[in-house]
């Protein structure tokens, strides 16, 4: 075999083994950042009575998927280049019941020490013009590998469970017709975004008027027990006279 013939040998390994600790570092990071959403999703349930997250769906794309939208971005085909300008390559998407919990669940995500923010597109404030609602973050987080530490970037779309059914019958609709959406259906489409909007707003002012009468009946509760109770707080005679009269 030529040296020609080694040196290109060698030079498919190693693209090899780094093509497979690109990957590999993106499905750590995915399960990374998982551990991290279960984590605070366990929390919320056994300390707060209480969890906004409804469901955690994660993927990492395939490197042909990959290729495509290098190729339709017009990036250069590199690793480096792909890690520079791809930023959904690892996703994770969060279902919430009201949008309040959207923001608080951003807010404790990104006051992780270890996770940056490196973009935030708010579509819940700002929708897209076909109506689409969202909010989409971009967080890196390190994966400590046996030799390196990677910065990784994970995009985070965190969502209403309304948001998300109007997103995926969207998404099977331009899918169905290969993205060539008769116009009629475009405004119904847009209808229905305004109606899930309509929708969210109005669940998260039940919510909120829920969590004012459970914290109002709270106190009220907590008021009387402490009058039911207030013998339960006094020392007994006898206890008290012990020190008030030591050779008793």
């Amino acid at each position: 075999m030529s040296v020609e013939n080694l040196l290109n040998m060698k030079q498919i390994k190693l693209f090899k083994t780094e093509l497979t600790r690109f990957m590999m570092s993106y499905k750590f990071a995915l399960e990374e950042l998982n551990t991290k959403i279960d984590i605070l999703k366990q929390e919320f349930h056994y300390i707060h009575d209480y969890n906004p997250i409804e469901h955690v769906k994660s993927r990492v794309k395939t490197p042909e998927s990959i290729v495509k939208k290098v190729y339709k971005k017009g990036y250069e085909l590199s690793l480096e280049s792909i890690k520079e300008n791809i930023h959904d390559i690892a996703g994770i998407r969060i279902t919430c019941s009201f949008i309040s919990d959207i923001y608080e669940l951003s807010s404790m995500l990104q006051k992780q020490k270890d996770i940056k923010l490196i973009k935030c597109k708010d579509y819940i404030k700002n929708p897209k013009p076909n109506g689409y609602q969202s909010l989409h973050l971009i967080l890196q987080i390190p994966v400590f590998m046996s030799d390196r530490e990677e910065h990784v970037s994970v995009e985070v779309q965190i969502r209403t469970i309304a948001m998300d059914f109007w997103a995926s019958l969207e998404h099977k609709i331009y899918y169905k017709y290969n993205e060539e959406v008769p116009q009629k259906l475009k405004n119904e489409l847009m209808e229905a975004a305004h109606s899930v909007a309509q929708l969210d707003k109005k669940m998260e002012t039940i919510h909120k008027e829920i969590a004012e009468l459970k914290a109002s009946h709270h106190l009220e509760e907590n008021i009387q027990e402490l009058l039911v109770n207030n013998d339960n707080y006094q020392l007994p005679y006898d206890f008290l006279s012990m020190y008030v009269n030591p050779n008793k």
